[in-house]
């Protein structure tokens, strides 16, 4: 009687191979992931800095002093959610902002709503960019933190 001692399997060289080709797939793979991320965010802070200037707009036109509103003010007349119009208004890693000043003799009502990543630099950042609008509409974006000084956005405009 002939027995068989041959065992089927990978050898060690081949199974080596194997993981340094999934190493490498994988980091090519994780950066354009996380960069995609980012610029995931980047899109959910402009469409929400969007929808705050809507939310604005309606309540200026539907307000008995015509003046813009506080996030309060705009999350209580269910203009804008628990996130964006909270006390720590937080979404897809940005934090949101507004502030608004009421009108006085000859001056008009005036709002500045601005984004800003929670993280911006690092592995982790969950955007690179800061942006901001104003009673106008037009979103800016900038590197640093954009303001909003005499009316005038910082930063450049979005095309």
């Amino acid at each position: 009687m002939t027995t068989n001692n041959k065992q089927a399997g990978f050898s060690l060289i081949e199974l080596l191979i194997v993981v340094a080709i999934i190493g490498i797939i994988a980091a090519i793979a994780i950066p354009n992931l996380l960069a995609s991320r980012r610029a995931a965010n980047e899109g959910s802070a402009i469409s929400s800095l969007r929808t705050i200037h809507s939310a604005q707009a309606t309540f200026q036109s539907t307000s008995a002093t015509n003046d813009f509103g506080t996030s309060a003010e705009l999350l209580a007349a269910n203009l804008l959610d628990s996130q964006l119009g909270g006390a720590t208004a937080q979404k897809s890693g940005y934090n949101f902002t507004i502030s608004e000043v009421d009108s006085a003799a000859g001056t008009a009502s005036s709002f500045f709503a601005k984004a800003d990543p929670v993280t911006a630099t690092g592995v982790t950042a969950t955007g690179t960019r800061y942006f901001g609008t104003n009673e106008v509409g037009v979103i800016n974006s900038s590197t640093a933190t954009v303001t909003n000084p005499g009316g005038v956005l910082s930063g450049t405009p979005l095309k």
